[in-house]
């Protein structure tokens, strides 16, 4: 259970609460976010609640599969949401947000070792172990957008 609980522990390094490779994570960037500047626009670049909400839905589709669930997502779908209108749905966005990457999380750690180097779903779609550290790396893919997106909308005030 060792790797389950490094994995896990990457993973909320990148969502709630690690400085050790970017310096910053997503509950650092946004928690304390306007909703306004979230979904401010720069030129054709998305907006950071769409970056956010991208993140979200992949990480709620994972979550699915690791409760025994099936694969629902689709790539083609993970950048359509309606547009938030408050700061209140924001909020409730980020709540949902945090609470289902820390129960993400305890299903790492909680997954068999045989589970690991399993298929996920399907071949096609590698391995356990391989989704999890995708989920990771393209968390922080978006991560350094937020953080540059951000910077600029901020020095445009």
């Amino acid at each position: 259970m060792k790797n389950q609980l490094q994995l896990a522990n990457r993973f909320r390094e990148v969502i709630l609460n690690g400085t050790w490779i970017a310096n910053t994570n997503f509950k650092d960037q946004l928690e304390n976010l306007d909703y306004k500047m979230s979904t401010a626009k720069f030129q054709n670049l998305n907006t950071i609640s769409v970056l956010a909400q991208h993140i979200h839905y992949y990480i709620k589709g994972i979550k699915n599969v690791l409760l025994g669930g099936s694969l629902e997502i689709r790539d083609k779908f993970s950048f359509d949401f309606p547009p938030l209108e408050s700061q209140e749905q924001w909020d409730n966005f980020l709540d949902g947000f945090w609470n289902d990457s820390e129960e993400f999380a305890k299903l790492i750690e909680n997954l068999p070792d045989e589970k690991l180097d399993a298929d996920f779903v399907d071949e096609k779609y590698g391995t356990y172990i391989r989704n999890i550290d995708g989920m990771i790396e393209h968390s922080y893919y978006h991560l350094g957008q937020i953080v540059l997106i951000k910077k600029i909308i901020e020095t445009q005030k």
